[in-house]
């Protein structure tokens, strides 16, 4: 059944669920352990984006609201609201038997705060850039004001992405990204922090006073750290581990999916969006011309990294939005493989190739993790940029924060980098190309230094529309022109899948899988 089926429901203890065609009771108690390589520094997204903060946080830290499966909204801390007819404010109304873990109520004192913490603090800037004001009319009310109509607000209010998080424990004058608390949260959410231990686990136990009845149902959820994927493919397949999400190796999926004890299902990543791309640092005395950029995607074979490299688990990526996403642009420049195009672009833009045939060398970066859709890929591009006279060199860093310092210190020539849609463009994509958001220390901003006036002026213009038609054709047009300029070379979208044992219920199916509340996950 999916996850969004029991958001609300008032008891599960005493309910069934039917899987499969068979009665399953809900019981309450036992422990889920969840696998993963993602090591987080800390378990606040309010200050922090990415899944290894957003997979514990929200069960840690409870919402204003939360999605179902088919992208509906639903009540979560906010028992209902209302937006204005002009779209420039929201009013949320909030529950009145919700409190923090420590047992203090959570007040509109806290959706403001909150509110403001995420704006100034969390790399999406875009995501509450139109919030201008917080009003605060009683202790159950929050309206959240906006210079312009915010179509993606009520998402940005879900998920990882708007942690009500305690004033009275953040709002003691200290630095939001080096709080303390982030390490020792206070939340709301179904479960509280029982135990964190930097690159081994995070141990959440069940709060006993969590605002939704006879929820949540497990005792426990371990979130484990493997140093490998392949050690943590093994541990799940010997069911040593019950869930492994945002598994992209496409070996792994067809070994996985043999074990009948397990399921394998690509459900849960609507909202997420993921890419897989080249970028270019374009202050890089090559990259900034636009052809050079050009030549290269030209010269990369996205038919064959999709077929041959994933085995054709993955889909080839187009621009910026996914297509699946109603925002997507099926229409761009597909920079199909064409080398004598490449070449002939090179020659253009003033870089001649020598007796060797070769015109320039340059450094490529990859994430250390996901290999498969990482350094497989470089190690693919090496040699096929040498066929149009480009020496490629690879270099690794020795771990995730390594290559995070690089690329958001603008330390790079080209990167390998995963990004994700986030669900709208707003949130998720603004963020890479906007000039005002080329900011140095900021990993997953404007790395590429990407800067279009009339870019801006489009992604403004789409974010704050409310004709779904006219957004869309707003977000095609800028597309068309960043795919044109080519920061980056859209590769693929990646492949997603979360495996679990077929003795969890309600496994995390949502629009935004396992980075939503796991309240209602049961053991049969």
């Amino acid at each position: 059944m999916k996850f969004a089926k029991y958001l609300l429901a008032a008891s599960l203890l005493a309910s069934t669920v039917i899987t499969g065609g068979v009665a399953v009771a809900q019981k309450a108690g036992g422990t889920v352990v969840i696998g993963t390589t993602q090591k987080p520094r800390h378990l606040n997204p309010a200050v922090q984006s990415g899944i290894a903060t957003a997979v514990p946080g929200t069960q840690i830290f409870a919402t204003p609201i939360r999605f179902d499966d088919k992208w509906n909204p639903q009540p979560y801390l906010a028992e209902s609201w209302k937006t204005s007819p002009d779209g420039k404010s929201i009013t949320l109304n909030m529950r009145k038997n919700a409190t923090f873990h420590d047992g203090k109520p959570i007040t509109s004192a806290d959706v403001a705060f909150s509110v403001q913490t995420v704006k100034d603090n969390h790399p999406f800037k875009t995501m509450f850039a139109p919030v201008t004001s917080v009003e605060t009319p009683d202790a159950h009310t929050a309206i959240i004001n906006f210079s312009s109509p915010h179509p993606a607000a009520l998402l940005a209010m879900s998920s990882a992405l708007l942690p009500i998080i305690p004033k009275h424990v953040y709002g003691d004058g200290q630095d939001a990204k080096k709080h303390p608390a982030n390490s020792k949260p206070v939340g709301s959410g179904p479960y509280m922090l029982e135990e964190f231990k930097p690159g081994e686990h995070v141990i959440l136990k069940k709060n006993p006073n969590y605002f939704i009845k006879d929820r949540p149902l497990l005792d426990r959820i371990i979130i484990k750290n493997y140093k490998d994927v392949t050690s943590m493919v093994l541990a799940v397949d010997k069911g040593e581990i019950d869930m492994l999400p945002f598994l992209t190796g496409t070996r792994n999926l067809a070994r996985l999916k043999k074990n009948a004890d397990l399921t394998v299902t690509n459900e849960g990543y609507a909202a997420v969006g993921p890419l897989n791309w080249l970028a270019f640092n374009t202050t890089n005395k090559y990259f900034k011309d636009k052809r050079v950029r050009q030549a290269i995607a030209y010269a990369i074979d996205r038919k064959f990294i999709v077929n041959a490299l994933h085995s054709g688990f993955s889909k080839t990526a187009t621009g910026p939005v996914v297509l699946g996403s109603p925002y997507g642009a099926p229409d761009v420049e597909a920079y199909d493989l064409d080398l004598d195009k490449a070449k002939a672009l090179l020659d253009v833009a003033g870089f001649k190739a020598d007796g060797d045939g070769m015109r320039f060398k340059v450094e490529l970066d990859f994430i250390p993790a996901f290999a498969e859709m990482q350094k497989t890929v470089a190690e693919y591009i090496k040699p096929q940029l040498k066929k149009v006279g480009i020496i490629v060199s690879l270099r690794s860093s020795p771990d995730f924060p390594s290559w995070a310092k690089r690329v958001g210190g603008h330390e790079f020539e080209m990167s390998m980098d995963i990004v994700f849609n986030w669900g709208d463009p707003v949130i998720g994509v603004h963020r890479t190309y906007i000039c005002s958001n080329i900011k140095k220390g900021v990993i997953w901003s404007n790395t590429q230094s990407y800067c279009n006036k009339d870019v801006d002026a489009l992604l403004a213009s789409a974010g704050a529309e409310l004709d779904q038609a006219k957004r869309v054709d707003l977000y095609q047009k800028a597309q068309a022109i960043i795919v044109d300029e080519a920061p980056q070379v859209f590769l693929n979208e990646l492949p997603y899948h979360t495996v679990y044992s077929n003795k969890i219920g309600n496994a995390p199916t949502s629009i935004w899988g396992a980075m939503a509340p796991m309240d209602n996950v049961f053991l049969k």
